[in-house]
């Protein structure tokens, strides 16, 4: 394991003006994608979207990297170029998704705890092999009236740790990602309590397990009222609440925090990215890892046609670039018009 080696991916993943594209959806989550343009999941409509996407003209002047799904790390661009060696040739990490999904925990109802621990080493090592430099771990923090439990936040802690110490080991940089779900009716403050506590967890775990904070990236989700609360806080309260939450518990060593998107919509979550950006002096560098704020205007403008490969591609071109001016707190509302 070499920090500098380490250190030298992450920093380039936080690069100014850029982020991540988060393109890792499993077999499962894409099928539901493709079916809303009624387009058939199979390995080569799932190459040939990708390829559209990894393909748009100037994209490495927006995206840093990307995180990609076992299968797609294994595939080639339809000019015959593995996807990872096409991305490193642009200058852009190729990151590949190493957990195997929440899980119910036993005895914690509501509670989930992430799997994939098992044989992650050897996973690791043929990750590198194909050229994946960094890798993404997901823990799901759901919010209810009885949940999360102390011991779940301590559960998913734990793996996160496991998996980061694991990936340096191998020398890839890992993407840490606790993700409080804003599915509830939940407030802002709910939010914040809940992600605070699983920030404290995780950065007692990554300590616990010899993690080296400059070789990471935090993926944590913004403090934000659940979708289901009619009386969500305003984008300028979610900024504050956010930055607030963050400046407690996540050390300056780390270099850089790149939010998920987590259910908002597009131009919501651009325009949070924008605001957190303008609250004042950051210690770390703060971007995107984004799916489909992303990815949603640029699958419905190609709906699975290659006729339409340039305006899928004028799509994610332009969310990339506006992302990309969130990321300095350039984006106000309406831009994308």
């Amino acid at each position: 394991m070499n920090h500098s080696e380490l250190e030298h991916i992450a920093k380039a993943m936080v690069a100014q003006g850029k982020g991540i594209l988060a393109a890792d959806e499993s077999s499962g989550t894409i099928k539901k994608r493709f079916d809303k343009i009624s387009l058939e999941s199979t390995a080569d409509s799932r190459r040939a979207y990708r390829d559209m996407l990894f393909t748009t003209p100037g994209m490495q002047d927006h995206i840093s990297g990307v995180i990609l799904y076992d299968e797609t790390l294994r595939q080639s661009s339809l000019a015959g170029v593995p996807f990872a060696k096409h991305l490193t040739d642009l200058g852009v990490v190729p990151g590949i998704k190493v957990d195997m999904g929440a899980k119910a925990l036993p005895g914690f109802p509501g509670d989930t705890v992430t799997e994939g621990l098992d044989g992650l080493r050897e996973r690791l090592a043929e990750y590198h092999a194909l050229g994946a430099r960094f890798a993404k771990w997901r823990g799901v923090i759901d919010i209810g009236e009885d949940y999360p439990s102390d011991f779940a936040l301590e559960a998913n802690a734990h793996a996160l740790a496991r998996y980061a110490a694991l990936c340096q080991e191998a020398g890839i940089v890992p993407i840490v990602e606790p993700e409080v779900l804003m599915d509830g009716d939940h407030s802002i403050e709910t939010c914040e309590q809940v992600t605070s506590a699983a920030l404290l967890a995780v950065f007692a775990q990554l300590a616990a397990q010899h993690v080296h904070l400059e070789g990471m990236i935090l993926k944590p989700n913004m403090v934000i009222s659940g979708k289901k609360n009619a009386n969500r806080a305003s984008p300028h309260a979610v900024a504050e609440a956010t930055v607030r939450t963050l400046k407690r518990h996540v050390p300056s060593a780390v270099p850089g925090i790149a939010f998920l998107s987590g259910g908002q919509s597009p131009a919501e979550a651009a325009l949070h990215l924008s605001l957190i950006n303008q609250v004042g002096s950051l210690p770390w560098q703060v971007t995107f890892s984004y799916g489909r704020a992303l990815q949603d205007a640029a699958l419905l403008a190609w709906a699975g046609q290659s006729a339409n490969v340039g305006a899928g591609q004028r799509e994610f071109g332009k969310w990339a670039r506006l992302n990309g001016l969130a990321r300095s707190g350039r984006y106000t509302a309406g831009m994308e018009a």
